[in-house]
């Protein structure tokens, strides 16, 4: 419908940026697998998805001054699976189209969103998935009536 073109690629399960199986699959994709964090505000009120790419770093406070929050904090599976349903290890920008009341905030790192090509699981971590950046933000992002906050991650 919303006329992206991807490639996808099922593998075995891959649960980290951090092994080895996940560099297999970015060079099968052809397109680095950007971190997915998912976040709350200390209140749990309030909840992010983090894309940075794998070698930068998340510092809460520095990704919490820049989302305009308190300090941020991995939120737990509970709220991923009830909010974007996605399990532990499957978190995905895809998993903003399940978020129909918008209680999700996407924050992006620069990298990222500079990127020529997302490579991200479709909300299950038994596949990978390479689009062009600006086919996830300026079309899918949009279309699932999100918006994005640019951050800066060291």
């Amino acid at each position: 419908k919303l006329a992206i073109d991807y490639w996808r690629l099922d593998h075995a399960p891959a649960f980290g940026s951090e092994e080895e199986l996940c560099r297999e699959i970015e060079e099968s994709l052809g397109a680095r697998i950007c971190k997915n964090l998912f976040l709350a505000n200390r209140q749990r009120t309030k909840f992010y998805m983090l894309m940075i790419p794998d070698h930068k770093v998340f510092r809460s406070s520095d990704i919490s001054k820049q989302a305009g929050s308190s300090r941020l904090h991995f939120a737990e599976s509970e709220y991923m699976e009830e909010l974007i349903d996605c399990s532990s290890g499957s978190a995905s920008v895809m998993g903003l189209m399940n978020d129909t009341e918008h209680r999700v905030q996407l924050l992006v790192d620069d990298d990222v969103l500079n990127s020529e090509y997302v490579g991200c699981h479709p909300c299950i971590n038994t596949s990978s998935l390479r689009i062009r950046s600006g086919d996830i933000f300026d079309k899918f992002v949009k279309a699932t009536g999100h918006d994005f906050i640019t951050v800066h991650a060291e």
